[in-house]
């Protein structure tokens, strides 16, 4: 009965004892709050911030094990807000010493926010993190600014050239050369100019209606610029970071354009409502068109569910890269990512990328990119089981190995309005492809001055 008593006694004695450390390491624990903020259209793209709850016991189990004594509570505010007020928010937050510790936004405000001082570079950083040599080559050239990486990319997409199947056999192709024509552009084989002369004989022998050849997107935005770098144009000086403008490459885009108008009659797009005119249409009447590759979930629901959907799309639809300007030259693409940048008010800018490195993996990449019909963003992700499940990520991204970006310059809003000025005006005949030229440059030399080059 004593023997009993004492080894009662002993064990109370050592859960005591045990409590008593456990209690201490907890009070020697630094708990450190990292603050996440996001900007994400729901429930598709809920895992841009969602996937750093589930990083953080993950990382609190990796600092644990080391003996570090830091633990990082995740804080993720995440809504959809307009980009305007988005940034806004970040900068005044900023101006409050309140910033994010981790911030997500398109890429093309590294280049402002990295001016201003309010985000940190990475390079450093990310060499300690294996995972971060994953990612897509191509796709680092988006977070750099004047020689120093400024972030990690989150997402992608591809803005791929789309076409008709069943326009296309109307016109004579047969099933072998439909199947035929991605490769074909791949390697520089149909080019810009063969595009627009299918796009002809598809108006000229009544398969579609002039103007139905070819689309673009109907107002301004990122899917010209590729259409300006397959010419040979560049938008920014890596060394200095200003912004340029090629004369030699811009003449040629605006000739491409006036002639998809004016000389093929294929191109009546511009000025159109995204949602009354411009989807109905390429999903039924246009023979080529460019679109993103999230729309294809969108056309699916949307506009072709009666039809069949994603299967109705598969059997019609084809789609390939912005092909080159001239035989045997290199098609592209352009893609528009997203990327978490750091704060420079954040104190644990390791703990941060740390974080972003979990939420970098295939299982958390791979969540995002399925849920939201976004690109992977990392080597190898077509082979991943849950990637390789959707054919549509699966066959475009290649595309990221072509893929081109918009420039990190807080004065390309100036330059991009400008330049789709001139373009509208020759897609509607009211400029040259030289007086286009001549309007740019004024323009640019009147709204940006030294901040722009040209050449």
């Amino acid at each position: 009965m004593k023997a009993s008593k004492s080894l009662l006694s002993i064990s109370l004695i050592v859960i005591l004892v045990m409590s008593f450390t456990a209690m201490a390491l907890a009070q020697d624990l630094d708990i450190i709050p990292i603050k996440v903020r996001c900007r994400a259209k729901p429930p598709m793209e809920d895992w841009r911030g969602n996937n750093f709850l589930v990083a953080e016991k993950d990382l609190n189990a990796d600092l644990e094990a080391m003996g570090d004594l830091r633990r990082v509570k995740v804080e993720v505010i995440q809504d959809n807000l307009d980009w305007g007020e988005y940034i806004t928010e970040f900068v005044l937050g900023y101006g409050a010493g309140e910033s994010p510790d981790i911030w997500l936004t398109g890429h093309e405000y590294i280049g402002t926010q990295a001016e201003a001082g309010r985000i940190i570079a990475l390079d450093g950083i990310i060499k300690e993190f294996p995972i971060y040599n994953l990612v897509f080559d191509t796709l680092w050239d988006c977070t750099k600014y004047k020689g120093e990486t400024w972030g990690v990319p989150q997402d992608a997409e591809a803005r791929p050239l789309y076409w008709n199947k069943t326009l296309l056999k109307k016109l004579g192709w047969s099933d072998g050369e439909i199947a035929a024509l991605s490769g074909k552009i791949e390697k520089g084989e149909f080019t810009l100019y063969d595009m627009l002369e299918t796009a002809k004989q598809a108006v000229d022998k009544g398969v579609v209606e002039p103007g139905n050849g070819f689309w673009t997107r109907p107002k301004n935005g990122p899917d010209f610029t590729p259409f300006y770098y397959a010419f040979g144009g560049e938008t920014i000086d890596s060394a200095t970071g200003k912004l340029v403008f090629d004369k030699t490459a811009g003449l040629k885009y605006y000739k491409f354009f006036y002639d998809a108008a004016q000389k093929y009659g294929s191109m009546g797009c511009l000025g159109l409502d995204w949602s009354s005119a411009w989807h109905p249409g390429v999903t039924s009447k246009v023979l080529f068109w460019v679109g993103g590759t999230w729309q294809w979930a969108e056309w699916a629901e949307k506009f072709l569910k009666d039809l069949g959907g994603e299967a109705y799309m598969w059997e019609n639809f084809g789609f390939g890269l912005i092909p080159a300007a001239e035989k045997g030259g290199k098609p592209n693409s352009l893609t528009h990512p997203l990327a978490y940048l750091v704060s420079s008010q954040c104190k644990y800018p390791d703990l941060a990328v740390a974080l972003i490195a979990k939420v970098t993996n295939y299982g958390p990449n791979t969540r995002h990119a399925i849920s939201s019909t976004h690109l992977g963003i990392l080597k190898g992700q077509t082979e991943y089981k849950f990637y390789k499940e959707s054919r549509l990520l699966s066959e475009a991204l290649y595309m990221l190995d072509y893929t081109t970006f918009l420039p990190n310059n807080p004065y390309w809003g100036t330059y991009s309005t400008i330049t789709y000025e001139a373009l509208a005006a020759c897609v509607g005949g009211d400029f040259t492809a030289e007086k286009a030229v001549d309007f740019v440059v004024e323009g640019l030399n009147r709204e940006l001055g030294d901040k722009v080059i040209i050449k």
